[in-house]
């Protein structure tokens, strides 16, 4: 970047540079020093590669994110939390320059003190953050005002999380109509969410192999209607079930008739899979019939996870087959139900003593029971959540 400072007739210093565009900046100083110190800054971000355009800076955020936006490849779910998360800002009309790391700090106090969750403030916070950061990459602004910016502090994992009793798992599949049956079976025993587990396709399921193949989903929009695409980011795989729950769809494909392997496992309105308000329906009726309350059909997965842990599985074990993109995913959901050092110790002490002893190693025989480690470790969420 060539630059340099001339005094002008009236007594100005003027201190110019052209930019990598080839266009001329300058700005007038009443001193030299200034007009120097301003130009060697310049400099400095040119060097760091944190230059922005003048000029460019001066585009509001709204419009910035109505352009940026545009360009996206995005679902229609990350279009929404998006756009939503866009609009919740106070400096929507605020040129990207000028807002500060107060004004985003300012954002989410309003919204703490709102009542709203710190996952939902966290989500919102990160859409955002990446609306700046796209902007820093296109040289629009010379620092990310959301950098370091600290957020409400959310529930630990053990705390937020709610994980159903396996006596509540057999309830829901007692009292669960035929329909409805096999779909608890799929989220709590083979880990499928609920957009998964509605777009399963008879040709999805390898009786010969006892496996079952998760490469799609179901998302509603606008308002009611069914969208059919791939699953999130990460979550095609393949997924190896029990023998009872082979035994559990292979019952119901028999029921559903003959209509090859397109046929939907789940049906909703008309020919097209149940959408979450279906589903949402489906499973409020069976959390009544079981007397239950307050376990989300989500907590299915979390059960199936810790039943994985609980037998053993490590952690590329469980990624793979929940469907996680990466394994720190994986990890920072369920680190606090694998066993710890302490576990360890005194399984191994145990060991010791039934080895010293000539008994049976009474903790490897528990260890070997899951259903038996789930209930030791939840032993009040039956009694909790019985109405």
């Amino acid at each position: 970047m060539a630059g340099n400072i001339a005094k002008r007739a009236d007594g100005k210093w003027r201190a110019r540079y052209r930019d990598e565009a080839g266009n001329e900046r300058a700005r007038h100083f009443d001193r030299k020093i200034d007009a120097q110190r301003w130009l060697d800054n310049v400099t400095a971000s040119v060097v760091a590669g944190t230059y922005a355009d003048p000029k460019a800076g001066k585009v509001t955020f709204a419009a910035f994110f109505g352009e940026w936006s545009a360009r996206q490849v995005w679902a229609p779910g990350t279009v929404l939390a998006m756009s939503l998360a866009a609009r919740s800002v106070p400096f929507g009309s605020k040129p990207m320059k000028l807002v500060r790391r107060s004004d985003v700090e300012a954002w989410i106090k309003s919204m703490d003190a709102a009542g709203l969750a710190p996952g939902t403030i966290k989500t919102r916070y990160v859409n955002v953050r990446s609306v700046f950061r796209a902007a820093l990459k296109d040289r629009i602004i010379g620092s990310d005002p959301t950098e370091g910016v600290r957020l409400p502090r959310g529930r630990r994992a053990e705390a937020a999380m709610s994980i159903p009793a396996p006596e509540e798992v057999g309830q829901l599949l007692d009292v669960a109509d035929d329909r409805f049956r096999t779909f608890v079976a799929l989220c709590a025993f083979a880990g499928l969410r609920l957009g998964e587990a509605a777009a399963v396709q008879v040709g999805d399921i390898n009786f010969l192999r006892k496996s079952l193949t998760v490469h799609r989903q179901v998302q509603r929009v606008n308002g009611g209607s069914v969208d059919i695409r791939s699953p999130k980011y990460g979550s095609e795989r393949v997924i190896y079930l029990a023998d009872s729950l082979v035994d559990l769809l292979a019952q119901h494909v028999a029921a559903l008739g003959g209509n090859g392997s397109q046929q939907w496992l789940f049906v909703g309105e008309g020919d097209d899979p149940p959408h979450q308000n279906t589903v949402g329906y489906w499973w409020r009726k069976t959390l009544r019939d079981a007397s239950l309350s307050g376990i989300k059909l989500h907590d299915l997965r979390h059960f199936y996870a810790s039943g994985l842990i609980a037998a053993g599985c490590d952690v590329v074990t469980v990624q793979r087959s929940l469907g996680h993109s990466k394994a720190t995913t994986t990890l920072n959901t369920y680190a606090h139900l694998w066993p710890t050092a302490e576990d360890r110790t005194r399984k191994a002490a145990e060991s010791i003593i039934a080895a010293s002893l000539g008994r049976p190693d009474d903790a490897a025989q528990s260890d070997a029971d899951s259903a038996s480690v789930l209930r030791s470790r939840y032993p009040e969420r039956a009694s909790s959540r019985a109405t």
